[in-house]
């Protein structure tokens, strides 16, 4: 049996191995590392994957984050409300910009942000929600809509784990995670579903005068070389991953459904164990082949028996990758502890951190790897 990886990288790229060699010895030959045709071919085919007006490339998620509440001009002491089970990126960039952080609860099934914990939460000074669409699956966007047009805020989804996902609407109708809120914005981080080879990340909306403003905060503020209209980072993916991206993207839909029929198979023999609650999905509640409302970025599971600390060690020992995501609410972290916050109002994500463990979950793994996972998890647990 191979060895069982968090990730497993380099299987995925002995697949494409050849056309990843190519294009990234194309770019190399050519000398046009920054904003060359690959990043530029890059941005056109996920905006037709998409079906989204603008994509605007930069270097990281957290860029797009930061460059997204740049774009929509926040002003300091503007609060944005977002999750507390999540990573620190979502929010460290609204207290890099001196804006004001607002975390709220989540949902004990999706993990996602909370409705009622949003809508409990906004005040005057409230301008802008950032749903997490956590794990890979979308957050309930048609009741943040709802709230957001009730109270004329801004949604900035942070799609860095969810890329390939879909929303499916009331009536039907479905967008791609990242694509329905004012703007997406999402991570190429190469362990995510679909990741570079280095860093990466990227803008989504389909508002036109946004899109430009955004455009020029990416590149230092310039839209002509040397004349600068507005304040702007240097936060530009480069060709190389560019390149690498392209060549993924028509792999994506069946890298996520490789990771639900992972999802399925693991959720299948945990199924009988009354200790281990198993991934849900919002629409189906299941884990089923004709919707791609989870794309599975973690495989998450809730041990309900006391056991998770031990079982995380007991993996360990055995040289079983899994991790803990995440042990410490924002809430309770020093950079962002505030008096406002209750302990009373954040009761599912404190549940959460003591009771979740993610297990391995990539596209090269197999059913002799999963056999193996379940029965060491269900034996201990």
């Amino acid at each position: 049996m191979k060895k069982i990886q968090m990730v497993d990288l380099q299987g995925q790229y002995k697949k494409i191995q050849s056309e990843i060699d190519q294009a990234m010895n194309e770019v190399v030959a050519s000398a046009a590392f920054i904003n060359g045709p690959e990043v530029k071919k890059f941005q056109s085919d996920l905006e037709e994957y998409l079906e989204v007006k603008h994509v605007i490339p930069c270097a990281n998620g957290t860029d797009a984050l930061q460059i997204a509440m740049m774009g929509l001009g926040l002003e300091q002491g503007d609060e944005v409300i977002t999750a507390d089970f999540t990573f620190a990126a979502t929010v460290e960039v609204i207290a890099l910009l001196k804006l004001t952080p607002v975390l709220v609860d989540v949902d004990p099934k999706t993990f996602n942000i909370d409705l009622e914990s949003v809508k409990k939460a906004i005040t005057p000074k409230t301008k802008a929600i950032v749903p997490v669409h956590l794990f890979g699956q979308c957050a309930n966007m048609e009741g943040i809509l709802k709230i957001a047009e009730e109270h004329n805020l801004y949604i900035i989804e942070d799609n860095a784990q969810a890329i390939g996902a879909d929303y499916t609407f009331a009536d039907g109708s479905t967008k791609k995670a990242g694509t329905i809120g004012t703007l997406g914005t999402t991570s190429f981080f190469p362990s995510k579903n679909l990741g570079c080879y280095g860093d990466g990340g990227a803008i989504f909306t389909n508002d036109d005068d946004l899109a430009h403003v955004i455009r020029g905060i990416v590149n230092h503020g310039m839209y002509t070389r040397y004349y600068h209209d507005v304040v702007g980072v240097n936060s530009r993916l480069d060709s190389l991953q560019a390149a690498v991206l392209r060549l993924k993207l028509p792999h994506l839909n069946d890298y996520c459904s490789s990771r639900r029929m992972a999802a399925r198979y693991y959720n299948n023999g945990f199924r009988d164990n009354p200790n281990i609650i198993t991934p849900v999905t919002e629409k189906c509640g299941d884990i089923c082949d004709t919707c791609n409302c989870h794309v599975f970025h973690q495989y998450t599971l809730k041990i309900t028996n006391g056991k998770r600390d031990a079982l995380h060690q007991h993996l360990m020992d055995l040289d079983i990758p899994n991790a803990v995501y995440y042990p410490v609410p924002l809430h309770k972290q020093k950079a962002y502890l505030d008096d406002r916050y209750k302990e009373e109002d954040f009761k599912v994500t404190n549940a959460l951190a003591e009771t979740v463990i993610s297990l391995p979950m990539h596209t090269e793994l197999d059913k002799e790897q999963q056999d193996l996972i379940i029965k060491t998890v269900m034996d201990f647990v």
